[in-house]
């Protein structure tokens, strides 16, 4: 299935903090294409001068933040940002504390599961277990996705502080990625109310055609938002309200998440 990614998810931030902010959108921008990249294909997609663009491209290149093929012509994420990557997986990500669970989870529901943290405002899948029959989607770990369109992302933003979920909103893109998206802010507001209040979130074939999923967040012990983890099926293989059979099992992983994120005291490090 061929969902385009949401171009405010690598755009957000490069207007601001000056150069360095530059550098790090050019980086979001070749990571984005998940694929080598061509120079006129990242001045095509920036907002940046020619100029400019290739002056980073360079600079970033000699730093080995990215790599060049000089017979192809084309750049890719460099050794280095792989291994600035692959510490920041091990240290900052959900991932390794929740493995096992969401092993166990997959298992228990034999459907797609993911794990996911929030961006910027916008979803980072950080982990996935396919289905026991695999359903072709966007989402895979590592990959970017909006907030406003999709369970793990409602989930989340449902229970942000006030300031931080209004500052979330204003980074939405509002594209409709199908009929079923919603495109503005006041819509999104009044569910995430219900979705705070039930303590679970619907992705109704809002980003993708066919696909659905229930989510809940994992929380701190002080409330404050870690991810959120979802279970995701198509339509073919049954209606909505069919996933909620899987929330005692959804919930049984989120609780034993947010328990051994207590334990390893991450990243909450100020609660008492």
């Amino acid at each position: 299935m061929n969902i385009q990614t949401d171009t405010s998810t690598v755009t957000g931030r490069d207007s601001s903090d000056g150069t360095v902010g530059k550098a790090l959108g050019v980086l979001d921008r070749v990571a984005a294409f998940g694929r080598p990249v061509r120079f006129t294909e990242l001045l095509e997609a920036s907002p940046l001068p020619k100029a400019t663009l290739y002056r980073l491209l360079q600079t970033l290149t000699k730093q080995g933040m990215l790599g060049f093929d000089p017979e192809r012509g084309t750049y890719v994420p460099g050794l280095r940002l792989v291994r600035m990557a692959h510490a920041a997986w091990a240290q900052s990500s959900l991932a390794p504390i929740a493995r096992s669970h969401l092993d166990r989870l997959s298992r228990a529901v034999g459907e797609t599961v993911h794990l996911a943290q929030l961006d910027g405002g916008h979803v980072l899948y950080v982990d996935k277990r396919n289905a026991v029959r695999p359903v072709p989607m966007y989402s895979e770990a590592g990959k970017i996705g909006p907030a406003y369109c999709t369970g793990v992302g409602k989930a989340m933003l449902a229970f942000l502080p006030e300031a931080e979920r209004e500052a979330a909103l204003n980074q939405q893109s509002w594209h409709r990625f199908t009929p079923n998206t919603l495109t503005d802010a006041d819509a999104l507001r009044a569910e995430l109310d219900v979705i705070r209040s039930e303590g679970n979130a619907f992705d109704r074939e809002e980003h993708e055609p066919g696909i659905h999923c229930i989510a809940m967040p994992v929380l701190s012990q002080g409330g404050r938002v870690l991810g959120a983890v979802s279970v995701t099926s198509s339509t073919d293989r049954g209606a909505l309200e069919d996933l909620t059979r899987h929330l005692p099992h959804l919930r049984q992983a989120v609780d034993r998440i947010a328990g051994e994120v207590r334990d390893w005291r991450f990243p909450d490090q100020t609660e008492g």
